[in-house]
């Protein structure tokens, strides 16, 4: 056990719950930290249903490629839990982290708090001890009682695709869950909104407009498509021809819109166009349709198969990379197989259900160590339900070594899915961990 595995052993113990949406427990600490949220680079502030890490990414790799210092904040990580603090560019090491979780730690004085909490506070002391130019916030759950929601005046707010998701604690409705997330919008700061269902989009512009917070909508205010393999972003300030995202999927065309409407929101900043075609060709974000070409894992695969990697789980997920598979079966051929695990609380037909009439076969695996996890055979019976071809195994390696008895020709196309925790297996077992 690491010396921050340690810590988040005892830190685990201090509530409950795992999640407990509330913005009280969080600024007590920072109060008794010195208020670090008040010490911070400007901050861009993303939520939102799908498309989150996606989307920070983009402006990672704009803001970088413009020669800025970019800090990053995300979750959940997948391998290593510093994954979640980037520090100018680099992830957080070891030694950093556990230092400054100890000292939130004593601060707080066996006060109860949930994880999420006093890790956010971590990365508030870390984000406030080290310039940079721009800190780029990555909502956990919801928006409005995020531990993230403590910035008076970030410099944009992004609202990505909303949709059915964390019902159990945003709400039932798409207008519930979309009034959680429109809670990270300020006063007289620019929203930048992806393309959404009309129930939710009304629920965002009523709060704007209580807020008189300036919204640029995507289709409305500015368009980002994909014109003969390129990306065509337009605007009121103009049109950019950039290249095609490095992130794989027709969805990456809207994520990437939207991290170049909010940047050229900002006055602030005054990008120039290199930057946004270097940050086109760098954007870089493990586990969203990302293709696995070695690892332990690829070598148990079928000769000359391929193997891809995506963390979605929800249905609009599970569309998204559904309409990715369909490209690349146009491009070339190849028989489907999906590597399926996922938790007790999402949506497993409805996930699933994108699937039908593209995969060939499905084997369920479990998921070891996340909460509430389905075993592999209800995931398995769930596919049958809606007529895949399923079967279960105990492991990611029997589940690889049941695709090559499947004896296919061509080799077939393999994407494991269904859970980010998953994708975090896939990475660690395959030796291919985030950098």
């Amino acid at each position: 056990m690491t010396p921050i595995d340690s810590i988040l052993a005892r830190l685990i113990a201090l509530h409950p719950k795992r999640i407990d949406l509330s913005l009280d427990r969080l600024q007590r600490l920072l109060a008794a930290l010195g208020n670090p949220e008040k010490k911070l680079p400007p901050v861009i502030h993303v939520a939102g249903t799908n498309g989150k890490g996606s989307t920070v990414a983009f402006l990672r790799a704009i803001l970088e490629a413009a020669g800025l210092r970019v800090h990053v904040y995300t979750s959940p990580h997948l391998v290593h839990f510093n994954e979640r603090f980037r520090l100018a560019g680099k992830l957080v090491s070891d030694e950093a982290l556990a230092g400054v979780m100890e000292e939130c730690e004593r601060a707080n004085d066996d006060e109860p708090i949930t994880v999420f909490e006093i890790t956010t506070a971590a990365g508030m002391l870390l984000f406030s001890r080290h310039p940079a130019d721009v800190l780029l916030l990555e909502v956990g759950l919801g928006g409005r009682l995020d531990a993230t929601n403590v910035i008076d005046a970030p410099l944009a707010s992004i609202i990505t695709r909303v949709s059915m998701d964390h019902i159990d604690f945003l709400g039932d409705s798409l207008e519930k869950i979309a009034a959680e997330k429109a809670g990270i919008l300020k006063p007289n700061v620019p929203g930048i909104i992806a393309a959404q269902h009309s129930d939710a989009l009304r629920v965002i512009e009523r709060q704007a407009a209580r807020l008189k917070a300036p919204l640029k909508i995507a289709g409305e205010d500015f368009t980002a498509t994909e014109e003969r393999g390129r990306l065509v972003y337009q605007d009121e300030a103009g049109l950019l021809d950039l290249p095609a995202p490095k992130l794989y999927g027709r969805h990456q065309y809207e994520n990437a819109g939207l991290a170049i409407a909010a940047l050229r929101a900002i006055p602030s900043l005054k990008l120039p166009p290199a930057a946004y075609e270097a940050g086109m060709a760098k954007a870089d974000w493990p586990a969203r349709m990302q293709r696995l070409p070695q690892g332990r894992l690829v070598d148990l695969a079928p000769s000359g198969s391929e193997v891809w990697l995506d963390g979605g789980h929800n249905p609009d997920g599970g569309r998204a990379i559904a309409a990715a598979l369909a490209d690349l079966e146009e491009r070339v051929s190849r028989p489907l197989v999906l590597i399926v695990g996922m938790l007790a609380t999402k949506d497993c037909e409805g996930f699933l259900r994108n699937f039908t009439g593209l995969a060939r076969r499905m084997i369920a695996v479990p998921v070891p160590g996340a909460d509430k996890p389905l075993t592999a055979e209800a995931v398995a019976d769930c596919a049958r339900n809606i007529g895949l071809a399923a079967t279960s195994r105990d492991s990611l390696t029997e589940a690889f070594e049941a695709v090559r008895k499947l004896d296919l020709d061509p080799p077939p196309r393999i994407l494991v899915t269904g859970s980010l925790y998953l994708a975090g297996d896939v990475l660690r077992e395959n030796g291919t961990p985030p950098q």
